[in-house]
């Protein structure tokens, strides 16, 4: 936990309600209650998606480190979203299973696994709660009941719409987006084969099932499946009450995911459903916008093995999350091959010098100073989280530890315990990284092996072998590692 203690901490949030930074006021003291918008399980997970989870990873992170108890609650959406997240059209779930020649449950349990273990890869933490929308069908039901007593909702053959209009004239509806319904209206096309609805912004709340449909579900209004917006109203009010503390996702969600979200909690529960909304920038590549359409999307997977005709080469689940905390997560995140590479770098220097660090000797004085580094480090977070700032100040102290690794400067125990903590903390504990020789098995064994020949090299170097001193250098060097021999034995890296 800080120094400050969360009581103490003024951490500012840029809310998309209000278009500016605020200060955080919890519900409840000590607590934080967040909701995230999780992924649809009907396909692999896309890097936007990664990058909206990893960044609120790094805001769950930070909270704990505050010290507050936390209920992160990160849902799953297994049912009910329809193809171009409209209210007609193919299940996302059904044309995937068709095309697999599966269950539409079996698609959702492939993609839910495969969907933990990128963000495991990724070393993120894993929420409070996941939920799914198929595990919280009756609060779904019971909530669209609550809003067609309230009169914000109609039935039309067997399926319920929201009357956004009707609601617009109590609520304002374009709240999180800042926009009057009029231009909201002026957007849309018209409904053509949508004459169910009473207005062209109306969306369905519930609706009614083709005999064929896979998954549906018995219903006050007959069978059939929930709209896709219902189910976070639902799970967020069951986990974390009908008003909370922070909703977040990407920001491709605030139109009309988002948008609807709002309406309904507030015709059901008649209180806005969070004081607090995050969003997550988009992608590009290159400059232009990451997407399926533009062709010039890749998969993590891809990311890490450089198997896609845009990259040079592949890059470690690490070097990608520590690129991603080089942008504040509210702006857009360019991949090119450039600046992966830059940070490929970037990292190796970072981890260096915090391996560096827990060798460190201290004596008797500092001729350094480091004072002030957390304190700084908590100022960039408490700024809207912002872990760019962070990544500065610790290569700043680098140089501080290269000079004190060189015998040019001294540091103090005291001092030299609180480097070492201040770099745990912020390295390990905030931005979820890790140096590269933990990531998955075999690494540890790998690494003592390469130590072992080293520590031969250096007792062959004791007794003036020097045959065999040069022969394993020069091998190890043509396998790519790069050896560098110290007053205190030696240092490798590949």
């Amino acid at each position: 936990m800080g120094d400050l203690g969360f009581m103490e901490q003024k951490l500012y949030i840029y809310n998309t309600l209000s278009r500016k930074k605020e200060l955080f006021v919890p519900i409840h003291e000590n607590r934080v209650g967040m909701y995230v918008c999780g992924p649809t399980v009907y396909s692999d997970v896309h890097l936007g998606n990664c990058r909206t989870f990893i960044s609120f990873d790094l805001i769950y992170r930070y909270f704990l480190y505050l010290g507050y108890k936390v209920r992160y609650v990160r849902n799953i959406t297994d049912a009910g979203h329809l193809e171009g997240d409209r209210d007609e059209g193919d299940d996302k779930f059904a044309k995937k299973a068709k095309l697999e020649q599966l269950e539409p449950m079996e698609i959702v349990q492939k993609y839910t696994i495969g969907f933990h273990e990128i963000l495991n890869i990724f070393n993120t933490l894993p929420p409070s709660i996941e939920p799914t929308a198929t595990g919280h069908i009756s609060e779904q039901i019971e909530i669209v009941k609550k809003i067609l007593e309230s009169g914000y909702a109609y039935e039309k053959s067997g399926t319920i719409y929201f009357d956004v209009e009707k609601y617009n004239k109590d609520f304002d509806y374009g709240i999180l987006t800042n926009r009057k319904l009029d231009d909201l209206l002026e957007g849309t096309r018209e409904l053509g084969g949508q004459d169910e609805k009473k207005g062209r912004l109306d969306f369905a709340l519930w609706i009614k099932a083709k005999p064929e449909t896979l998954m549906q579900w018995p219903s006050p209004w007959g069978w059939g499946f929930p709209g896709w917006h219902l189910e976070c109203s639902a799970m967020s009010s069951k986990y974390l009450g009908d008003t909370f503390d922070i909703h977040g996702g990407g920001m491709d969600l605030q139109a009309t995911h988002h948008t609807n979200e709002i309406a309904q909690s507030q015709a059901c529960n008649h209180t806005a459903p969070a004081n607090y909304w995050l969003h997550t920038n988009m992608l590009t590549v290159n400059g232009v916008r990451m997407s399926k359409s533009a062709g010039n999307g890749f998969l993590p997977k891809e990311l890490f093995t450089g198997n896609h005709p845009l990259l040079d080469k592949g890059y470690s689940p690490m070097t990608v999350r520590f690129f991603m905390a080089q942008s504040h997560y509210r702006s857009t995140l360019d991949f090119s091959n450039e600046a992966l590479q830059a940070s490929e770098k970037g990292f190796g220097r970072l981890m260096e010098g915090y391996a560096r660090l827990q060798k460190l000797k201290a004596s008797a004085t500092s001729s350094v100073d480091t004072a002030g580094l957390r304190t700084r480090c908590e100022e960039a977070m408490n700024d809207d989280f912002n872990s760019p700032i962070v990544i500065s100040h610790l290569f700043d102290a680098l140089r501080a530890i290269n000079l004190i690794h060189d015998g040019k400067e001294t540091i103090s125990e005291a001092d030299l315990k609180e480097l070492q903590s201040v770099f745990k903390t912020f390295i390990e504990d905030v931005l979820g990284l890790k140096p590269e020789s933990e990531m998955g098995s075999g690494n540890e064994a790998y690494k003592q092996a390469i130590d072992l020949l080293l520590n031969i090299r250096l007792q062959a170097k004791q007794n003036k072998d020097w045959a065999t001193s040069d022969k394993i250098r020069n091998e190890l060097t043509a396998l790519g590692f790069e050896i560098k021999d110290t007053k205190d034995g030696f240092e490798w890296k590949i």
